[in-house]
């Protein structure tokens, strides 16, 4: 997820006000982490990513021969929603996903679902004609693994409705995006904490474990799941809580997405939603490894109101920035950036605070502070939406300890550029939660790190070889973990470093409820069983 994710030059964070510089921006993600700081960063490729994204229409003549002798029509005829098949005119759009990397990907077709009932007659259609199949709420995978090569493509997009129930609690469609679910439910004067990018789907977000703005505060986005709607890979509607299939509803929570089911509707336990106190600060060019130093002290001892990113951009010397959230009152966040500013021992070359309403700040860090809601969504054609996509490669690593000495990460990073290792803070809330209460298991980690940098389909190898080098050499800095929602397909340890202690267990998860493995396609918890 921060999510998610990506995010290339969007908006600098520098400038409160929110002026947006082609801004495209998060996570997975957010996941937070993983769009609206990177903007921030200065990478210099443009959101919409033009010479490597795919046009609408284009490479349908190619699709065409994916259609095999499955009968696609007996599947249409079932469906409420709609079916789209190569060399259909929406086909162009339907299988892109948010990353032009995987514009190569050719599903053999793109269902639109209008109920769960939809979704369980793709699954069947999947699985008696062996397609692979996988669910796309915002897809944002960064391994795009939410559009499969030739497979079925269960899109969520319409199971898009949020209600928020006479408990307190809120029903969430997977089709939803961060913006939206942020808009909703800030209207009603709640909220759940989540990443930062507006376009990423709360499917993602929720089922990889989910870093944001309010994550210190309020816990993961999965810690504030308390039920769920799932359709089970045999095609059974199953409703899980703590209560019911206890199993399967603690690996829904951090376990990823697309292993165990498709997730139609989650209901989350909401809070108030808060005033929230935005910050930024950038420092000057060879300090990154004492701001590193003094941003993971100060963490270490912050209120749990405080979160903040710590953004190291590769370069000689690297260059450093710290930004974030504070729940609280203006004079006592000007107390605690003075602290920090004190340890690093050198003066920001800008900075700058801003108190803003739940809602405001949000779309501030979506990069959508000038924008209305609707534009605030995935630009599509004829649409009033005006996010673009994004065009890069990531990775990660979880910061299990204090890292002893920051000066290996600037030293590490000097022989690359364009590149961005995003520190978003654990800890407080997220700490509260026993190691194996959920299936995330990072929970006495200091931070996750997501390494990203921004290509294009001709620098694709480039970056995927310089991004594999860093995050293995930070296994020996930082520590060997991996956060779900930033999924590196080249990352040999991932199932381990992701899931550590809680692997067998959703791996045994896996086994009782797809025997068959219909959803184990991908490299996903089915593989890592095969190889263990």
């Amino acid at each position: 997820m921060i999510q998610a994710g990506a995010r290339n030059v969007a908006k600098d964070l520098d400038h409160f006000a929110g002026e947006l510089i082609a801004y495209m921006g998060s996570m997975a993600r957010n996941g937070f982490s993983r769009r609206s700081f990177l903007t921030w960063a200065g990478v210099g490729i443009a959101a919409t990513v033009t010479g490597c994204a795919t046009e609408a229409g284009e490479g349908d003549e190619a699709a065409a021969d994916l259609i095999s002798s499955a009968d696609w029509s007996a599947l249409g005829a079932k469906l409420k929603g709609k079916l789209i098949l190569p060399g259909q005119s929406a086909y162009g759009t339907a299988r892109l996903s948010f990353n032009p990397l995987f514009d190569t990907n050719m599903p053999a077709g793109v269902v639109q679902v209008a109920s769960a009932a939809d979704v369980q007659q793709c699954i069947a259609f999947a699985r008696s004609e062996g397609l692979p199949v996988a669910a796309r709420s915002g897809g944002h995978s960064y391994a795009g693994y939410s559009t499969p090569d030739r497979g079925l493509v269960v899109d969520l997009g319409p199971l898009n409705t949020i209600s928020v129930n006479g408990d307190g609690t809120a029903t969430i469609g997977t089709g939803c995006r961060l913006g939206d679910v942020y808009a909703t439910l800030g209207a009603k004067g709640v909220c759940i904490p989540g990443g930062s990018c507006p376009t990423v789907g709360i499917g993602g977000v929720t089922l990889g474990g989910g870093i944001g703005v309010l994550t210190r505060l309020r816990g993961l986005t999965c810690d504030n799941l308390v039920g769920a709607d799932i359709v089970l890979p045999d095609g059974t509607l199953k409703t899980v809580s703590e209560s019911n299939e206890p199993d399967l509803f603690w690996a829904l929570r951090g376990g990823g997405g697309g292993n165990f089911g498709i997730v139609t509707s989650f209901r989350f336990r909401t809070g108030a939603a808060p005033n929230i106190n935005v910050f930024s600060l950038r420092f000057p060019a060879g300090s990154a490894a004492n701001v590193l130093a003094a941003w993971q002290s100060w963490m270490a001892s912050a209120p749990p109101e405080l979160w903040s990113t710590c953004v190291v951009s590769a370069g000689n010397p690297a260059t450093s920035r710290i930004s974030g959230s504070f729940v609280g009152t203006s004079s006592a966040l000007a107390s605690l950036l003075a602290e920090v500013k004190k340890a690093a021992r050198v003066a920001p070359v800008s900075e700058s605070s801003s108190a803003k309403s739940y809602l405001d700040a949000m779309k501030y860090f979506g990069g959508c502070s000038k924008l209305t809601t609707e534009q605030c969504r995935p630009a599509t054609p004829g649409g009033p939406g005006q996010l673009g996509r994004e065009s890069f490669y990531a990775s990660s690593r979880v910061v299990g300890a204090p890292i002893a000495d920051p000066s290996k990460i600037a030293n590490l990073v000097k022989a690359y550029s364009g590149m961005d290792l995003l520190f978003d803070s654990l800890g407080a809330k997220v700490s509260e939660v026993a190691a194996d209460a959920t299936a995330f298991p990072h929970r006495s980690a200091i931070a996750s790190v997501q390494i990203y940098k921004g290509c294009s389909q001709a620098t694709r190898a480039t970056a995927t070889q310089q991004v594999g080098e860093v995050q293995r050499a930070l296994a020996g800095i930082v520590g060997g973990g991996a956060y779900a929602n930033y999924i590196d397909p080249n990352q040999a340890d991932w199932a381990q470093a992701t899931f550590g202690a809680n692997l067998p267990k959703l791996q045994a998860v896996a086994t009782k409820y797809d025997p068959d493995r219909v959803f184990g396609t991908k490299p996903g918890i089915h593989a890592s069983l095969a190889r263990s």
